[in-house]
């Protein structure tokens, strides 16, 4: 076992070890590292076989910490990247989201606009097959990516299987420093309505937002929405930035508590706002969390904006990263978060929710009444509950199964490599040729196309089976089965409204690059029109 992880675990087991008769939290701390320790080391001396240490201490650690609340996790060294990624939106590398099987190629997927992958020339369909003279295949997708990156300013050189032309190339790539915008799509509905989709909070993004505000404004937007649906959050900071555009200059936002006085704060607006006038919507939803939350909870309390959609998801914690040795970090739940009517967003109870992770039934009892800057009544309990409630998109059982077995993009692929242009976004459309098409290719594929009622059908088959029943009641069960089921194609046809705007959204992007597939889902996003109208006709 590593010497100097036994030196740390003994030091530190020494330092916090106390006297049995305390029966403090630091003695069963210190008894708790003892008795872990002693374990280690036994297994060192004796166990049959070799040990991962560094697997198993993780593994370790992680449960330890799933003990607590899911938010607190441990960061290890090689994990650090994503996590950067994750908060500021950069890192260095070839800017192309990319798909890879362990026995296969890296296959670029989508580029970024003006990447290092554009400028090489780096297309959608085209295959890497070895990165600096080293096969890919064999490796999972971890070990090509983090080959793949590297310091901006250094070169990688690929071996290139070309999709369109079929030739094969070296490309040597220089990297830079790639940002991912969190800014989605902007653009203008219904002739004056400007609408900003915003994927998560990273750093500087409220930079980019005043730009692309002050551009819609320019372009003629009367009104405003700002889209967070599936917004998972981000930097807390950059929410308090962003309701800076909004509101006046030292305006409170958010405040927060914690055990460490140090945590007991309060974020109020630095910055002169660009528009305190202008009618704003701001979209929300189950997935809507933390930063999200924080920003469209502000704007509730203060009654800057109207917020339209499903109840968000109900994060209102605060972590803080700690540093760990060997270059890892841990996270941990330090306070809460309170929004300006005092309340916190925070879920009762965090670890018992929906199937689609909204905040399941909050008794009455237990949530609790404030008043928004106006004196409207608003209520803690978990998320925030929006002023208008709209209609959720639905997708059905075999669509979502569909997308998740990633036909569609693969298709798109497929129809990239034969099309070399496309109508601009907000034009193209597949034709029915072009759809039975991909109904060909998608029926030859593996994905779960049964209907919902079929699949509770198989799951009643199969408790028959278990409890004896089935042959007393197989005729009834296989006539129903027969009723309901279909085949893929029949399937694929029957579902064309609902996969069709998928499919091409997903075609478009690998035109347009990533953002431009929300202008084709923007024409079937009922949920929107409805916030919208009712919006409208209630001012």
């Amino acid at each position: 076992m590593n010497k100097a992880l036994f030196a740390a675990l003994t030091a530190l087991m020494m330092t916090l070890t106390v006297p049995a008769a305390a029966q403090s939290s630091t003695f069963n701390l210190g008894r708790g590292l003892d008795i872990e320790y002693s374990i280690l080391k036994s297994l060192a001396r004796s166990y049959v076989d070799t040990i991962d240490y560094t697997k198993m201490i993780t593994a370790g650690v992680d449960a330890m910490l799933a003990t607590l609340d899911p938010y607190t996790v441990y960061i290890p060294e090689d994990a650090t990247d994503s996590f950067a990624m994750m908060t500021t939106g950069n890192y260095g590398g070839c800017g192309a989201l990319i798909r890879k099987r362990t026995d296969g190629p890296v296959i670029i997927y989508e580029p970024y606009a003006n990447s290092p992958a554009v400028k090489c020339g780096l297309e959608p369909g085209d295959e890497i097959w070895e990165i600096d003279g080293k096969t890919v295949v064999g490796e999972t997708s971890d070990k090509a990516t983090d080959r793949m990156k590297g310091q901006p300013g250094t070169d990688v050189k690929f071996k290139v299987f070309k999709g369109r032309t079929r030739d094969t190339v070296d490309v040597v790539l220089r990297r830079e420093r790639i940002h991912v915008s969190s800014i989605e799509y902007a653009g203008l509905l219904r002739g004056d309505i400007g609408y900003v989709y915003i994927s998560g909070f990273t750093e500087k993004m409220n930079v980019e937002l005043r730009r692309t505000l002050e551009s819609l404004k320019a372009q003629g937007a009367k009104r405003l929405v700002i889209d967070l649906r599936d917004n998972g959050g981000g930097v807390m900071d950059e929410a308090v930035k962003m309701a800076a555009l909004f509101v006046p200059k030292g305006t409170l936002v958010v405040s927060s508590k914690g055990r460490d006085p140090k945590m007991n704060q309060e974020y109020r607006t630095a910055e002169e706002p660009l528009d305190t006038e202008i009618p704003l919507l701001v979209m929300v939803n189950s997935s809507s969390a933390s930063a999200s939350e924080i920003f469209s909870g502000a704007m509730q309390d203060l009654d800057r904006g109207t917020i339209a959609g499903k109840r968000t998801f109900g994060k209102g914690l605060i972590q803080s990263v700690v540093p760990t040795p060997y270059n890892g970090n841990v996270k941990i739940t330090t306070g809460k978060y309170y929004i300006p009517s005092g309340r916190c967003v925070q879920a009762i109870d965090y670890s018992h929710r929906n199937e689609d992770g909204s905040v399941g039934f909050v008794p009455d009892s237990l949530r609790k009444a404030f008043k928004t800057k106006n004196g409207r009544t608003v209520y803690d309990g978990g998320g925030i509950t929006p002023d208008i409630e709209t209609k959720s998109s639905y997708y059905s059982r075999p669509v979502i199964a569909l997308v998740y077995s990633g036909c569609l993009g693969d298709y798109a692929l497929e129809y990239y490599k034969t099309h070399p242009q496309i109508a601009p976004a907000a034009d193209f459309h597949l034709s029915d040729a072009e759809y039975d098409a991909f109904v060909e290719y998608a029926a030859d594929k593996e994905f779960d196309a049964r209907s919902a009622a079929e699949a509770v059908l198989d799951n009643l088959t199969q408790a028959a089976r278990q409890d004896g029943l089935y042959e007393q009641f197989k005729t009834e069960i296989e006539a129903l089965k027969a009723k309901v089921q279909i085949g893929k194609r029949e399937m694929l046809r029957l579902k064309k409204d609902e996969i069709l705007p998928l499919l091409e959204s997903e075609i478009v992007v690998k035109y347009y690059y990533p953002g431009s597939g929300r202008v084709i889902t923007l024409r079937t996003d009922t949920s929107l029109d409805e916030a919208i109208d009712k919006w409208i006709a209630s001012k």
